[in-house]
């Protein structure tokens, strides 16, 4: 197909038509030159395609996965693309060509009410997952759209908020989390966001959309608008917005049509949109799969599988877990009937079946062990039930061991709004308080989207966090509370301990319609390892049943320049009886850098499955991004030479091994100097400072203090001048430095740094 062809064939009204939606799903056909209609939907962790056209609260039974908060705990890249390919084959079985997903938003702050729909708070980790999930829809001929670009981090005055932010915290979080994603994933679609950036609407953005995602990361598909996004249709499109959707009822293609005509929008432009758009609806046609269709039980056996990666065990004392087939279990909590196994908004999925964890527990039971339940609480109210506790209490003291179904209720989190705090319902955690008064051998299975507190922490000897599991969660609980699996999810998050421990506290929600990321760069673990903060798990905390000895990191080299590459290699040993899998991290620390900069950053991990008393060695190849910062000056990523450690990690804030290596920069950064630069920075500069020398001794002898005896006021006079501007040459020395001298004194220095 020749769409440049097909393009010179089109009327300009067909051109603006192709450039919105038919209905809420569709592209539009153009019939005359035979162009189809392609349909796409959400979502990221299953389909979610409508039965009806509008009904939002019907769609087609599909798999539901576990959430994606859930599956980047697993920090599985091939688990990620068994996902990803089991959805992209539901897509072909019902028609969709483009899945509306993954979501990478970065979770600046817990209370984010779509925070179950975003991968991690941080940008390398979610990046990765999102590749590889990418992969997999794209693996079965459907194309993957990657949102929301970008800073969608709250939904609270989601559609008009102004997102504050400078460019290096951009570009070293908010957009990272996309750009791998993006230049490696190649998706077929990007979904701009809501909010506005920096004053400009998302859909309008000429930086983000043309600047950074087409010309610098090379971005060759479609960018489709957040339902409803658009603002000015025109300005998007030349900001490089190609598809609106959904339909509006044509005053889009009217004002596009419009602006052709008074020449305010150059018509060549419209056809590069329109070219994009053929581009991904003719592809999806030659990807398209008659007669397509897939196995709903292996699907919900690999969302078994994928929820029990997931899960993280972030308590176990005493070895309670796992349980055993033996005694009296006490199940408590109504979740254990009727789970919270997914979020609310657009990612809701109508699944295909679903476990429960009272049933699943039966079976694997078989009859060995006595099972007592008791609800606990009410899932319809936050109201605490004093009945309901009293039989909880009672079923746990008449058993050896006592689970509690706890978390965030479904009305607690979803699409549309943001939590106002970080607590779990009274009713929960009274629950867990008073239960734990008559049962020492108690264990807490959590259910939620985000980070919650937990003020019952040191009365419970476990806890597993299973997020939100999918639908084959209750299956998945089994599993791991019996042992089937070792747990081996880490946290993809930091769990504070109190909400104004948050970095982002103080400037989250914002005001009117301005929000301000006054914490820049130090978002997550970023600011608590650099506050050296106690947290309540750190981000990549997550226990095992078996236990990993870490040796040998071993670096290829010792000196390198940033255009090398580093290959770093550590051994990983199952200590344990049992076969666990690991998840191994790699973290770097710039020792003494010139810029502001966290304490450590991942930037490698690797999932490995080690067999009892077997080691596994585990490779990491560094290039010059993992040492590398944002410069806004040079609008590039600069490395600046010196030491860097390389940290390897069971989580962020338990290092085990480290080791050193020096990288030289190849870019050779040089300051303009002027008559405001400091005489301190002159001297820093080892080409500045000789040319600077002998006026800087001409100045200290025509100085008030030049005859002062040696001791505090030299002392002063020396670190006083390393913060004087260059001017203070001519004020403080009577006339023995003038302005022409030190122009003539600044116009040399600069020609000898340059």
């Amino acid at each position: 197909m020749n769409i440049k062809e097909l393009i010179s064939r089109m009327t300009l009204e067909e051109k603006a038509c192709l450039c919105s939606g038919l209905g809420f799903w569709h592209t539009k056909p153009v019939e005359r030159l035979k162009i189809p209609s392609i349909m796409m939907t959400d979502e990221p962790h299953g389909l979610r395609k409508q039965e009806r056209e509008g009904d939002f609260e019907k769609s087609v039974p599909a798999t539901c996965f576990p959430t994606a908060v859930t599956l980047a705990s697993s920090w599985d890249r091939k688990l990620m693309e068994k996902v990803g390919s089991a959805i992209g084959e539901e897509c072909q079985a019902e028609g969709v060509s483009i899945l509306l997903g993954p979501g990478v938003n970065i979770k600046r702050s817990p209370l984010c009410g779509r925070n179950f729909e975003y991968y991690s708070e941080d940008p390398f980790l979610s990046s990765e997952i999102a590749l590889h999930f990418i992969k997999g829809v794209q693996s079965q001929g459907v194309g993957a759209c990657i949102k929301h670009f970008c800073a969608n981090n709250q939904e609270h005055r989601r559609l008009t908020i102004d997102v504050k932010a400078d460019e290096r915290t951009l570009r070293e979080i908010y957009l990272a989390s996309f750009e791998r994603a993006v230049k490696e994933g190649k998706p077929w679609a990007v979904m701009c966001a809501y909010n506005k950036v920096n004053g400009e609407y998302c859909s309008e953005n000429k930086h983000l959309l043309n600047d950074i995602l087409k010309e610098e990361w090379g971005f060759e598909g479609l960018v489709v608008s957040d339902w409803g996004a658009v603002n000015e249709r025109v300005k998007g499109l030349l900001a490089g917005l190609g598809l609106q959707m959904p339909y509006d009822g044509g005053f889009g293609d009217k004002k596009i049509i419009e602006a052709v005509k008074r020449g305010e929008l150059p018509e060549d432009v419209l056809d590069r949109a329109v070219e994009r758009i053929l581009r991904i609806v003719f592809r999806a046609v030659e990807n398209r799969r008659e007669n397509a269709s897939y196995d709903k039980f292996a699907h919900h056996n690999l969302a078994r599988e994928a929820a029990r990666e997931c899960f993280v065990l972030l308590k176990n004392e005493d070895n309670i877990l796992p349980l055993r087939k033996e005694g009296t279990i006490a199940l408590i909590g109504a979740f254990a009937k009727k789970p919270r196994y997914q979020g609310g908004g657009s990612s809701r999925v109508n699944p295909t079946m679903l476990d429960n964890a009272y049933d699943e527990i039966l079976k694997m039971v078989e009859g060995k062990a006595k099972v007592l339940y008791a609800d606990g609480y009410r899932l319809d109210s936050d109201e605490i039930d004093e009945k309901l506790i009293e039989e909880a209490k009672e079923t746990a003291k008449n058993s050896d061991v006592a689970v509690i179904f706890a978390g965030l209720p479904e009305r607690y989190e979803s699409e549309g709004y943001d939590r106002p705090n970080m607590k779990m319902p009274e009713n929960h955690n009274r629950l867990i308080e008073e239960v734990s008064e008559v049962q020492c051998n108690l264990v807490v299975v959590l259910s939620n989207g985000a980070p919650v507190e937990m003020p019952w922490i040191n009365k419970v000897k476990g806890v597993l966090e299973t997020y939100l599991g999918g639908q084959a969660w209750g299956g998945a609980v089994a599993d791991v509370l019996f042992g089937v699996v070792s747990p081996s999810g880490k946290l993809a998050e930091t769990f504070p301990k109190k909400l104004s421990d948050n970095p982002s506290h103080l400037n989250f929600p914002g005001e009117d319609d301005i929000v301000e990321y006054r914490e820049g760069i130090f978002v997550g673990y970023r600011y608590y390892d650099k506050k050296e903060m106690d947290v309540l798990f750190p981000f990549g905390h997550g226990l095992s049943y078996t236990t990993f000895e870490y040796s040998n990191l071993v670096l290829d080299k010792k000196e390198m320049t940033d255009q090398d590459v580093l290959r770093v290699s550590v051994k990983v040993k199952n200590t344990g009886k049992t076969p666990g899998k690991e998840i191994v991290q790699l973290y770097v620390r710039d020792v003494k850098s010139s810029v502001i900069r966290p304490e450590k950053e991942l930037k490698g991990f690797e999932k490995v499955e080690v067999k009892p008393w077997e080691e596994k060695e585990v490779v990491f190849i560094l290039d010059r991004r993992a040492f590398a910062y944002y410069n806004v000056d040079i609008k590039d990523w600069h490395v600046e030479s010196g030491e860097f450690e390389i940290l390897i990690g069971r989580s962020s804030r338990d290092i085990v091994l480290k080791d050193t290596v020096y990288v030289k920069s190849t870019v050779q950064i040089r300051k303009k100097f002027h008559r405001n630069s400091t005489i301190g920075d002159i001297m820093e500069d080892p080409i500045a400072s000789k040319v600077f020398g002998s006026m800087l001794h001409q100045f200290i002898q025509h100085t008030p203090f030049a005859a002062a005896p040696e001791g505090s006021i030299l002392k002063m006079l020396s670190e006083m001048m390393k913060y004087m501007p260059l001017r203070f040459l001519v004020s403080f020395t009577n006339g023995a430095v003038t302005e022409e001298m030190l122009e003539n004194l600044i116009q040399r220095i600069n020609q000898e740094i340059n």
